[in-house]
């Protein structure tokens, strides 16, 4: 069944990955839509590039997304008193898993979905292109799973569970 978008307050996600340009930017924005209403989704880094990577922005326009809000942040934004408090908190690579992060607000479940850097063939672009489509189309086969959890039983825990589940 899938959830009605106003039939829960949405889970606040922060995910993260070393630069914010690639994995973690297209990660904000399939929860932020194709979540279906059941997350607000924040991007941030540990050493932020700077600027979204030129491919993530070509395939997230490709898929209708707006970009011009995009921007490469660091994860120290989200430490600060003022930020949201986060649910979850999703590392979707290897180096910013393994990093002290920084105290965020909220009681957050920590969650790893590691995935290929695709930003990596930047140099090469039909392989930048094929990597990027692939860590895409993982991401919103695992997000778009996220919204047919059964809304009787839908809470952090339900979706915590989910997510791990979905990290194998």
């Amino acid at each position: 069944m899938l959830l009605e978008p106003n039939r829960v307050p949405p889970f606040k996600v922060l995910v993260l990955c070393t630069g914010n340009s690639a994995r973690s930017i297209l990660a904000e924005a399939l929860f932020n839509k194709a979540g279906n209403g059941l997350f607000q989704a924040f991007s941030a880094g540990s050493h932020p590039t700077g600027k979204v990577n030129p491919f993530a922005i070509e395939l997230l326009e490709k898929q209708g997304f707006d970009c011009s809000g995009y921007h490469s942040k660091s994860w120290e934004e989200f430490a600060q008193e003022e930020a949201p408090s986060m649910d979850f908190v999703v590392t979707v690579c290897g180096n910013a898993a393994a990093e002290q992060c920084p105290a965020f607000q909220g009681n957050f479940t920590q969650i790893h979905w590691g995935l290929p850097d695709p930003a990596e063939y930047t140099d090469m672009p039909e392989k930048a292109r094929e990597a990027f489509d692939d860590v895409y189309n993982t991401l919103r086969q695992r997000i778009e799973s996220l919204t047919q959890i059964s809304s009787a039983s839908l809470n952090k825990e339900s979706v915590a569970k989910a997510m791990e589940a979905l990290a194998s």
